[in-house]
């Protein structure tokens, strides 16, 4: 019986896109005997090299045929690639057909992704740069791991070279499992990012436009989900030190995590971090429509808001923010709206955080704010963030949940005052300002509100009514009065008493999504007390 990890390698057949190394590392096969045999562009780049090549034309007595679609594509080849040299019968086959067997496979694909990259790229140029005999090759030589080696990037050159030398021509069936590995990798990330682009455009006049912003959503979800994720930085650990974590960037897709959020200053970001840093983010993005108090500065931790709040400048909306709960914003997350000024710097400096984000920095503010080298200094990108939220994933035990995104606020056609009294105008800024934030908070989720801040936060309770009493709690320590706020609730209230904790605290206006089967006697509780209620009929639960 023939031993595979004994195999010597004799014939190695060489079609890369990327050639970076590849004049060295097939030289040194060369010196260990081995033949080559090539296609195209990589036989001329090897010859220029005076590397000596066989055309694959040579080998199979046809010539590319297609503009080049169709070279490799050949029994000849793929017979080469598939058969099982302690196969008799295979062995017998090659044989009578005169096919030499091929022992390695060298080959990486059409850049597909950097061409989709390319702004100037049109749909027929991203099509042509579908690689088809490369992946069938590919899938070949892998699955045929057992005999031949599978080469799929200039970062695998150098330990194939050393393990050649180790093993006299030969490479360990361990070896040849991990590259058959790292091969079907190669071409899945490659499809995947194919079905991604094909599943996310249409095409007028040969232009690739994005269905996400041009048109609404399917009604459906897809039936499948192709994901092209590459590794983008190792975490220091995950949410707690004894786990390990990553973080995975989309591939192909215009919008990765570095385009959206970068760490300009500090300590590496971790897995909290960057739960966070999106939290506070998405949040602030909530208020940027805002019209008349055009900056946001809000304060999250633990992915919670503990302050939120908007004025004509950041320095305002900052102290707005920060008077909320100055104890839970010790350590936290704070995100800007706008640029950060010194001033508005210096007030942020005076508080512990671990990570300040901003669209912008001011060199002065910049200067001040790296003085505390471990503090983490954020650059956001707004406009990339809402272009790139999509579908979101959570894992479950065997299986991922998906859904699209929250970013309803509200159906304009399902917003009713339910009450005998309508709320005012300050009331109404109040009650959108607290509502916004009720779709950010953990459920169950209770926030109190003025038209240009938070006031007090409940967030995460097993009862809305605790919820409530908590945030009542947090603004009396905070000595923060509620008469006149408004009270927002992320799902209805179950009960009246819900509601009566937001009258006895001073709320005199209720927004919530009603539905609830007592939703007469929760309305009948708020005209009993003069209270103006509006159901959005839209819930925002945030588990």
């Amino acid at each position: 019986m023939i031993d595979s990890s004994t195999y010597r390698i004799c014939r190695a057949l060489v079609s890369v896109s990327d050639k970076t190394e590849l004049i060295p590392f097939v030289r040194a096969l060369t010196e260990y005997g081995i033949h080559i045999i090539s296609t195209g562009g990589t036989a001329r780049e090897l010859e220029q090299g005076c590397i000596p090549v066989a055309h694959v034309t040579d080998i199979t007595g046809q010539k590319e045929i297609l503009d080049g679609r169709v070279k490799t594509l050949h029994p000849k080849i793929h017979a080469g690639l598939l058969a099982m040299r302690d196969n008799p019968e295979h062995m017998q086959q090659l044989e009578a057909a005169a096919i030499q067997p091929i022992d390695m496979l060298v080959g990486n694909l059409y850049p597909f992704e950097q061409t989709l990259g390319n702004a100037d790229a049109t749909h027929a140029d991203i099509i042509e740069h579908i690689d088809i005999g490369g992946p069938a090759m590919i899938r070949a030589a892998a699955k045929n791991y057992r005999w031949v080696v599978v080469v799929t990037s200039p970062h695998q050159y150098a330990e194939i070279l050393e393990t050649l030398r180790q093993y006299h021509c030969c490479v360990p069936e361990d070896l040849r499992l991990s590259l058959a590995h790292q091969a079907f990798l190669h071409t899945a990330l490659y499809d995947s990012v194919i079905a991604q682009y094909l599943g996310s455009i249409y095409v007028q006049n040969d232009r690739t436009i994005e269905k996400y912003r041009v048109a609404q959503q399917r009604e459906s979800m897809p039936q499948a989900i192709a994901l092209a994720l590459r590794k983008h930085q190792d975490v220091r650990y995950g949410e707690n030190p004894h786990q390990r974590a990553a973080l995975y960037a989309e591939s192909g897709v215009e919008y990765t995590y570095d385009r959206i959020v970068r760490c300009i200053h500090g300590k590496e970001l971790s897995y909290n971090n960057m739960l966070d840093i999106d939290a506070a983010v998405k949040l602030a993005a909530e208020f940027r429509t805002l019209n008349t108090l055009n900056k946001t500065v809000v304060i999250i931790k633990h992915t919670n808001p503990c302050g939120v709040g908007s004025g004509t400048t950041l320095e305002e909306a900052y102290k707005k923010a920060l008077a909320c709960d100055t104890t839970s914003a010790f350590g936290g997350i704070i995100a800007l709206t706008g640029s950060l000024d010194e001033k508005t710097a210096r007030l942020i400096d005076e508080l512990f955080t671990e990570v300040i984000i901003a669209p912008h920095f001011t060199p002065e503010a910049l200067e001040l704010l790296k003085q505390k080298k471990n503090r983490r200094l954020v650059m956001v990108n707004y406009d990339a963030l809402e272009a790139a939220q999509r579908l979101e994933m959570r894992a479950i035990a065997g299986g991922i949940l998906v859904q699209t995104p929250d970013k309803l606020l509200w159906d304009e056609q399902k917003l009713k005052v339910v009450t005998r009294r309508a709320p005012t105008d300050d009331e109404r800024r109040a009650m959108e300002y607290a509502w916004r934030i009720a779709k950010h908070v953990k459920s169950n989720a209770v926030v109190y509100a003025a038209a240009d801040r938070a006031l007090a936060i409940g967030a995460g309770q097993m009862s809305r009514v605790d919820a409530a009493s908590i945030a009542v709690h947090k603004a009396e320590t905070a000595g923060i009065s509620l008469e006149g706020s408004a009270v927002a609730s992320d799902a209805f209230f179950p009960f009246a008493d819900g509601l009566l904790e937001a009258v006895k605290a001073g709320a005199t206006a209720v927004i919530q999504p009603g539905g609830s089967v007592r939703d007469n006697d929760v309305i009948a509780a708020a005209n009993e007390y003069s209270i103006a209620m509006i159901f959005t009929g839209v819930r925002h639960f945030r588990h």
